[in-house]
């Protein structure tokens, strides 16, 4: 194991900013003979801190582990750190979503040189995975989004990482600037994970997502093991429709139903009410069958807050 600095730049008042990898590779390995070399990203966004446990487990087991270790396993568990330790989601003082910078340059603004910095040190990765929470407003189970353009290179890897859900999109055009398209145009399959909520940590997704790292390992013979990691079969939106429930009105949000409930038609999702009055403002209901992905955390709303997401079966009119 080896700590390295990917990055440094010279802060105001005498700090420093450094972007930091820690490497595992195997104790012994063939002269001569070329490993494969995963990398795994968290931290992109300041306010998302469930990739850093799930690097944190996944380290820990390779440091218990470490004869097992086939290939090169790269580790960066804040891309940025400032936006970490201010709790923020975008670079501080620049306002920049790094997500929305990519690639980067050597002569760009100081984001510009971090997501460069982060791109050349993990371009001829064979495997990267960018470990995304969700907003301080919304609760996502363990899913995985793809962008159709790659999908034939990265879906079958998706499938290995004991995930519930995998979110095939149509490409947009601020996509190109994020981590998992530049390095998918690099050559790199790079899936996005996205998980839990913004700012917390929900151990029990952590623990999933390592099993789906350990068992994508072993899958690509990059860890030697007997161990056996059980995951599940994730829904795809390739055989499905994801349906959108949106407030109509403001108030406060009481869901009726848990987090990641299969759901039917016609059930009730929740209420939005009011404290002043004691009225229920709104009832809103599942317009499909499916499965609830994305849950309101926040409870207050407004008109047009996002509520939840269902996957289901494709609607009659399709």
């Amino acid at each position: 194991m080896k700590t390295t600095e990917i990055f440094t730049s010279q802060l105001p008042v005498g700090e420093k900013l450094t972007i930091k990898r820690t490497r595992f590779e195997p104790k012994k390995t063939k002269k001569g003979k070329k490993l494969k070399r995963i990398s795994i990203v968290s931290g992109i966004h300041g306010d998302e801190l469930e990739g850093q446990l799930v690097i944190y487990l996944l380290a820990q087991w390779l440091n218990k582990n470490i004869d097992t270790l086939n290939a090169i396993v790269d580790i960066y568990p804040a891309a940025n750190p400032l936006g970490i330790d201010t709790i923020t989601r975008s670079f501080p003082n620049y306002n920049v979503d790094l997500n929305r910078a990519f690639p980067g340059s050597v002569n760009d603004f100081l984001p510009g040189q971090v997501v460069h910095a982060l791109t050349e040190d993990i371009k001829g990765s064979d495997i990267a995975i960018d470990i995304h929470s969700s907003n301080i407003f919304l609760r996502e189970i363990p899913q995985i989004r793809i962008n159709k353009e790659f999908s034939k290179n990265t879906l079958h890897l998706a499938k290995e990482l004991n995930c519930d859900f995998i979110w095939i999109h149509d490409a947009v055009t601020v996509l190109e600037a994020t981590f998992s398209h530049t390095l998918n145009s690099l050559g790199t399959n790079t899936l996005v994970v996205e998980m839990g909520v913004g700012m917390r940590l929900t151990k029990e997704y952590g623990e999933q997502l390592l099993i789906g790292i350990l068992n994508l390992l072993k899958k690509q013979k990059m860890i030697n093991t007997k161990q056996d990691f059980e995951v599940r079969e994730p829904f795809s939106s390739e055989i499905g429709d994801v349906y959108y429930i949106n407030a109509p009105t403001s108030g406060l949000f009481v869901p009726s139903l848990d987090h990641c409930e299969i759901i039917k038609k016609g059930d009730k999702i929740g209420e939005i009410v009011s404290p002043l009055t004691g009225e229920i403002l709104s009832e809103l209901f599942a317009p499909n069958c499916g499965i609830l992905f994305t849950l309101r955390e926040y409870p207050v709303v407004y008109e047009g807050s996002l509520l939840a997401r269902i996957f289901g079966e494709k609607s009659e009119e399709n």
